[in-house]
């Protein structure tokens, strides 16, 4: 099972939008930089460096920079991650923003 994803480009400002069903968990990676993300619908475990932490909705979260995290979805959830970024091809932004090998 896969999350929905949608992309949103606006100046060189990122946000994707997922639609994470209950119960699946979101790969571990890390950013170079701090981000934020929004939880607009549910509630969550998001895990950074492997501590967990419980979110509901609404909620903005501050992931900082090089902390490998992950969410994994206790109900039906709308999350949201925001970056800044020039690309606007969201077939690379992943390989952009995501560091490698972290």
């Amino acid at each position: 099972m896969e999350p929905d994803i949608q992309h949103y480009f606006a100046d060189n400002l990122y946000a994707k939008q997922a639609h994470i069903p209950a119960g699946l968990r979101l790969g571990k990676h890390t950013h170079a930089y701090t981000h934020l993300s929004i939880l607009a619908k549910g509630a969550v475990f998001v895990y950074v460096d492997d501590i967990r932490h419980y979110y509901e909705a609404p909620a903005c979260i501050e992931i900082k920079a090089n902390l490998a995290h992950e969410v994994e979805a206790v109900t039906d959830v709308t999350w949201y991650c925001v970056h800044a970024t020039d690309e606007t091809d969201e077939t690379k932004v992943d390989e952009v923003l995501i560091q490698q090998g972290k």
